[in-house]
């Protein structure tokens, strides 16, 4: 409880406050790090995001089948476990088809009536605790016959928290969905200082709502509930507080609640559906790892109950087998929140704020560590939704190489001038290396193309530069500045590849001039296996022909496409 409110809600708190756009603490850790290393590092929290977010859906899903085959109604169930996981899965999927909205929703009606559900169990508790003092005294006795002092409880509770700290996954699903929170009408985009104080809202008062059920339920069930019903095998294992609904209220209440308890932890999956449809498009089709249909809902929908069948296949519905990975996964994402949340403090100079989100970084380091060294399989498991998701995205991003990649296209002043005078004839632009500036080199170059490719005296040309920034990005926008080398006139623009930005810039001056635009390169030397990966890797290789592909791509009309030139 005291980590809740003191820990991961100030953590949390903060990271609403840094990324209000639903990017979650990944985002926070992104911009530490650049290039190919930043993306990759994104990707492995990814994968750490899917494990732990299938696995609440599946996992969750197990449980409600669990709860459903030990009610007394529904003891036909036994033997079906995996058919009926898969039937909640499916209907998990179905809710989402349907919409946003509808699925926020359910998701209000069934929350609210398993609180209430749950106050009266745990107020009929209190009630014959009440009754029944003597239980109350038994039990402290028992707690100061077994540890002899407070300081040795807190100890015995340390080697206990990381079993407990799955509980503040709801965290990390609560500031992913942050674009669903309303703001106020007079947010700014960059910053919804509305949103981020409803945020702000809804985390607290998830936090208190966990830590008094907590406690509360943690009490009445341990005081009430002989020590044997929670071994394996007993009434009151993984359902203590079904078993009081079952023996204080009756058949009859137990019964709802048994309903409540499946329905609820049915929709527990709906949190990490919503995350993972908020997290996934934010990242994967910006890098160019996922296509472009991947921002739509429905197709992820299905993509992501596909995934949860298969997993719930392969581990038979069974909650514990499951139980090492959705640990692993949700611990080292709330790991990487907290040392983002510490970082991000001592980059502000926050000393203060530093130690004490340090603390509870070191908390969270110890809490994984314990898990993944206590349960190695979670980390396998982890580490192949990790190795799936980095294999397809590199993939994907292969596969996208020769689209545009450029978002929108701006000209400064100069730019637009030399292009209005160049449509007043044949438009042409000779590609020049950006190595090569001096005044001279631009002669040099200019009477080489004419020479080779017969560019009339009397026809003006322009020169075009593009220089490579950040070769991981994958569609910039591109900022074209005109500039004057001596007699030469120069466009200039920085690009995440060059080709692509060479072909965006011939079709937007096709487009802005109405007129076909001829373009010159030079044959570049070396192997073409090292220009693929040059390109690849650092957006250059061999020029020429990559430009050419992404023109014919994305101009199928042979007459409308800009033409290359090579010599």
């Amino acid at each position: 409880m005291l980590i809740t409110l003191f820990g991961a809600l100030p953590m949390y708190r903060r990271v609403a406050q840094e990324s209000p756009h639903g990017d979650g603490s990944i985002s926070m850790l992104e911009r530490l790090l650049s290039r190919w290393k930043g993306k990759l590092f994104v990707l492995c929290l990814i994968g750490f995001v899917a494990t732990g977010f299938v696995i609440t859906i599946t996992l969750s899903a197990a449980d409600a089948t669990a709860h459903l085959a030990e009610n007394p109604f529904t003891r036909f169930v036994h033997g079906h476990e995996v058919v009926a996981t898969l039937v909640l899965i499916g209907l998990l999927g179905a809710v989402f088809l349907k919409g946003f909205g509808e699925a926020i929703g359910v998701a209000v009606v069934l929350v609210a009536c398993y609180i209430l559900l749950n106050l009266a169990v745990v107020g009929v508790g209190f009630y014959e605790i009440a009754q029944r003092p003597a239980v109350l005294t038994q039990w402290t006795g028992s707690l100061v016959g077994a540890h002899g002092s407070p300081l040795a409880m807190i100890g015995a509770a340390l080697l206990v928290f990381p079993r407990l700290a799955l509980g503040l996954s709801g965290f990390e699903t609560g500031v992913v969905v942050m674009p669903l929170v309303q703001g106020d009408a007079d947010d700014r985009p960059e910053r919804p200082a509305g949103r981020i104080r409803n945020t702000h809202k809804l985390l607290t008062a998830a936090a208190l709502i966990m830590s008094v059920m907590l406690i509360s339920s943690s009490v009445v069930t341990t005081v009430l509930i002989p020590h044997a019903e929670f071994e394996e095998g007993g009434a009151a294992n993984g359902r203590a507080l079904a078993y009081l609904a079952h023996e204080y209220l009756g058949e009859a209440f137990g019964t709802v609640y048994d309903i409540s308890t499946i329905l609820i932890l049915w929709f527990a999956g709906a949190s990490a559906m919503a995350g993972l449809l908020n997290i996934v498009p934010r990242y994967l089709p910006r890098y160019g790892m996922a296509p472009d249909w991947a921002r739509a809902t429905r197709p992820l929908v299905l993509i992501f109950t596909a995934i949860c069948v298969v997993v719930t296949i392969l581990f038979g519905a069974d909650v514990e087998a499951q139980a090492g990975a959705y640990a692993t996964g949700v611990l080292a994402l709330m790991t990487s929140a907290t040392i983002a949340v510490t970082l991000s403090a001592h980059r502000h100079g926050r000393r203060l704020a530093t130690l004490a989100f340090g603390a509870i970084s070191a908390i969270f380091v110890y809490t994984t560590a314990v898990t993944v060294f206590g349960d190695p399989q979670g980390l396998k498991i982890a580490g192949l939704f990790i190795l799936a998701i980095v294999v397809t995205s590199v993939a994907s991003r292969l596969w996208r190489q020769t689209e545009l990649r450029v978002g929108k296209v701006v000209l400064d002043g100069a730019a637009q001038r030399f292009m209005q005078e160049a449509a007043r004839g044949e438009i042409r632009i000779i590609a020049h290396d950006t190595d090569e500036l001096a005044t001279e080199e631009y002669a040099e170059k200019e009477a080489r193309q004419r020479r080779c490719n017969h560019i009339p005296a009397e026809d003006p040309v322009l020169f075009l530069e593009v220089t490579v920034t950040d070769a991981s990005e994958f569609a910039p926008d591109l900022i074209i500045t005109g500039h004057t080398v001596g007699p030469h006139r120069v466009l200039r623009a920085q690009s995440a590849a060059v080709p692509n930005a060479i072909a965006a810039i011939l079709l937007y001056v096709r487009n802005r001039t109405g007129k076909v635009p001829h373009v010159y390169f030079e044959w570049s030397e070396g192997n073409p296996l090292g220009h693929l990966a040059r390109y690849v890797l650092f957006g250059q290789g061999d020029i020429a022909p990559v430009t050419h592909e992404v023109l014919r791509e994305a101009e199928p009309v042979p007459e409308r496409r800009p033409t290359c030139h090579v010599a």
